[in-house]
């Protein structure tokens, strides 16, 4: 004959302790984004009021390419370029034009470089 067992319950208790420890140990062990931000102006605010007798530079941003007035460069060399380009210390408009599907990620790229070069004010224009 069989002998009567009564179940028991499962305590549910344990469980939600190691979810729990789980979720903190993944949570301190984890490495988190650090953001940062660029600053964008309007063109029509300051760029209307101030004519600039400095000739802006022409840069072309493609999703595998950066050509600086039609000269292919790199994103590590694009502060240089900027630099050896301008014609005085004056503040210089760079006209940034996006050709391709540009990510957003790479247009940020391109702009933290340029910001790197003290007086430059880049203008964005869109995808042709």
């Amino acid at each position: 004959m069989r002998s009567a067992r009564r179940r028991r319950r499962l305590s549910m208790t344990s469980l939600i302790d190691v979810i729990f420890l789980l979720l903190l140990f993944f949570m301190l062990t984890s490495t988190f984004s650090k953001f940062s931000q660029v600053e964008l102006v309007s063109s029509g605010t300051s760029g209307a009021t101030q004519a600039s007798q400095t000739p802006p530079i022409f840069v072309q941003l493609t999703p595998d390419a950066l050509f600086v007035n039609a000269r292919a460069t790199t994103l590590e060399t694009l502060p240089l370029r900027l630099q050896a380009d301008r014609a005085s210390d004056d503040p210089v408009t760079v006209i940034l034009a996006l050709k391709g599907e540009v990510t957003a990620q790479r247009l940020t790229d391109a702009l933290v470089s340029m910001r790197q070069v003290e007086g430059v004010r880049p203008v964005i224009l869109g995808t042709s």
